[in-house]
């Protein structure tokens, strides 16, 4: 089931996101969130964009969002998106549900242009982006770094 998000869902979504932040360099954060701070994004972000959940049972399988994609006045058309995915849902199909209920609820609300943020490498994320029409429209060397090594990023883009 796919829904949109709840204040008390943030344990769940922080236990899937503080994963990656700890194992991976699929974000740039490197401190674990506390559930307090996910309540507080939760609010920001769901106040204005959508924010929903695949949950199967009582437990949350992945979560995928929209936000601003700059502050200044004239990007207030573009936003970006953002899927995570509880590490043992990975390959399962859960990220293009999400997207496939995400996607709509964007256009929906007026907005012309989603943008996606890529750690590369990230095969699955890259499927999944040019699954649904994203086309890469720019690509930054070493521009993070984190665990030891430099990542590059990678931009997706999708005019809807």
């Amino acid at each position: 089931m796919i829904r949109k998000v709840k204040l008390s869902d943030a344990g769940q979504i922080c236990s899937i996101y503080n994963h990656y932040i700890e194992n991976t360099v699929i974000t740039f954060e490197e401190v674990p969130l506390p559930v307090r701070e996910m309540v507080k994004r939760i609010k920001e972000i769901g106040n204005g964009f959508p924010w929903i959940v695949y949950v199967e049972g009582n437990r949350i399988l992945g979560y995928a969002y929209a936000n601003r994609w700059k502050s200044r006045a004239s990007y207030r058309n573009t936003v970006e998106s953002t899927v995570y995915l509880h590490h043992g849902s990975v390959g399962k199909g859960v990220g293009t549900k999400l997207y496939k209920t995400l996607l709509p609820m964007i256009r929906k609300k007026g907005f012309h242009t989603v943008v996606g943020g890529i750690a590369l490498p990230n095969k699955g994320s890259v499927a999944l982006h040019e699954k649904f029409g994203f086309k890469k429209a720019a690509h930054f060397n070493e521009v993070g770094f984190k665990l030891g090594k430099w990542i590059d990023v990678g931009y997706w883009e999708l005019i809807l």
